[in-house]
C-alpha cells in the first residue's frame, strides 16, 4: 500500500527579502516628497531661492526613516539596522566628494577661459596686462620637481632597504622617528631650512632653482621611505629564504628578488610623492623665488613654478586684474592636469611593473 504524503514546501533563498529595486525606488520617492514639500513651501518665491541642499538633506532622511521601517517589516531587524548603515555610509560618502568636486567645478570652469596656444607658448617677460603665458612655469616646475626626484628617491629606497633587511635596534628607530618627525613637518619649514643653510654660504637674498629642488626633496623623502618601507615588508620571507637557500648573498638577493617583487608599489610611492610636492608654493617661494622670464638653468638665478606663478598673478594682478585672475586659474587647472597625468601614469608603471602570474 503506498502512503501518498504532500510535498514539502520549499524554502526559498529570496524570501523574506526586498527586491533589487526596492531601495532605488523608496530614494526616488523620497527625493519626491522632499522636494514636493519644499517646492509647495517656496511658492511665489524665485526659482533661485528654492533650497535644493535643504530638499536633498530631508529627502536623505525621509529614505532612512522608510528603507528601515520597511525593511523591519518585510526582513529582520538586523537586516534593517544593515540598510540603515549603509545608507549612512553612503550619505558621508557623498558628502565628503561634494568639496572635491566643488573645487575641481570651479577651476575647470575658470581656467578654461585663458588654456589656448598662446599661453602654453610664451612666458610672461614684458607682459604687463592681458596676454602671457606659463611656459617658463611649466618648465620650471618640471625641472625642480625631477632634480628633487632624483635627489630624494634613491636615498629614500636606500633608507627603506636598510630599515626592512638590515636596520635592528637603536639605530633604526631612531632612523625611524626621525622619518616620522618629518613626515608632519610644515612644507615652509623646508623651504626655511634650506634657505638658511644656503643663505649662511652665499650670503642673505640667495634664491635659484636646485634650492627649491632641495626642499622639496627634503618633504618627498619620508614619503618615499614610508611607502617603499611598507611594500618591501610585505614580500614574502619565503622568497628570501629560497634565494639564500641557493646560495645567492644578502644584496644580490634584495637586488634580483626582494626589489622587483615590489617594484610596482615603490613606482607607485614615488609618483605619489611626486603629485604631493609639485603643488608646494611656500617653500618655492622662499627658496627658488619668481621671474617673468625663462630659465633652464637651475642652478643660476631665479626660475617659476606653476603654484608661484598661479600665487603672483593672484596677488599681483597689474593693470589688468581679469587677465591675471585667468592666468592664476589656468595655472591651478594645469597643475591639477599634470597631477592626474602623474597618478594614471603611476597605475600604469604599477600594471607594466607589477609579478606576472601564470594562469591556468
Amino acid at each position: 500500500m503506498t502512503v501518498l504524503t504532500a510535498p514539502a514546501p520549499s524554502a526559498s533563498l529570496t524570501s523574506g527579502r526586498l527586491p533589487k529595486w526596492a531601495p532605488w525606488g523608496l530614494l526616488l520617492v523620497s527625493f519626491v516628497i522632499s522636494f514636493t514639500i519644499f517646492g509647495v513651501a517656496s511658492v511665489g518665491q524665485n526659482l533661485a531661492d528654492f533650497n535644493i541642499v535643504g530638499a536633498s538633506i530631508v529627502g536623505i532622511l525621509i529614505y532612512m526613516v522608510l528603507i528601515t521601517t520597511i525593511s523591519t517589516i518585510a526582513e529582520s531587524r538586523r537586516k534593517a539596522v544593515d540598510r540603515l548603515m549603509t545608507a549612512l555610509v553612503a550619505t558621508a560618502f557623498l558628502i565628503a566628494l561634494l568639496p572635491l568636486i566643488s573645487v575641481l567645478w570651479t577651476v575647470v570652469s575658470n581656467g578654461l577661459e585663458r588654456f589656448d596656444a598662446e599661453f602654453f607658448s610664451y612666458s610672461m617677460r614684458n607682459v604687463v596686462g592681458e596676454g602671457g603665458g606659463i611656459v617658463h612655469a611649466m618648465w620650471g616646475t618640471l625641472m625642480v620637481t625631477m632634480v628633487a626626484a632624483v635627489i630624494s628617491v634613491p636615498i629614500g629606497l636606500m633608507t627603506s632597504i636598510y630599515l626592512v633587511e638590515y636596520g635592528r635596534g637603536k639605530i633604526a628607530k631612531a632612523i625611524t622617528f626621525l622619518v616620522d618627525v618629518m613626515t608632519g613637518i610644515p612644507s615652509i619649514v623646508a623651504g626655511l631650512f634650506i634657505y638658511a643653510v644656503f643663505a649662511l654660504i652665499f650670503g642673505p637674498g640667495i634664491s635659484m632653482g636646485f634650492m627649491g629642488a632641495l626642499s622639496l626633496a627634503v618633504l618627498m623623502t619620508p614619503v618615499v621611505v614610508r611607502g617603499s618601507e611598507e611594500l618591501l615588508r610585505i614580500v614574502p620571507n619565503e622568497l628570501r629564504e629560497a634565494s639564500y637557500a641557493l646560495g645567492v648573498p644578502k644584496w644580490l638577493t634584495i637586488l634580483k628578488v626582494v626589489l622587483p617583487t615590489s617594484i610596482a608599489g615603490i613606482m607607485t610611492s614615488v609618483m605619489l610623492s611626486i603629485a604631493r610636492v609639485i603643488g608646494e608654493t611656500a617653500p618655492l617661494l622662499l627658496t627658488a623665488g619668481f621671474t617673468a622670464s625663462m630659465n633652464l638653468n637651475i642652478f643660476d638665478g631665479q626660475m617659476m613654478t606653476l603654484p608661484v606663478f598661479a600665487y603672483n598673478q593672484y596677488m599681483n594682478q597689474g593693470t589688468s586684474p581679469d587677465s591675471a585672475v585667468a592666468r592664476a586659474w589656468a595655472a591651478a587647472l594645469t597643475l591639477i592636469l599634470i597631477v592626474m597625468v602623474l597618478n594614471l601614469l603611476s597605475r600604469l608603471i604599477a600594471k607594466w611593473f607589477a609579478p606576472k602570474t601564470s594562469g591556468r
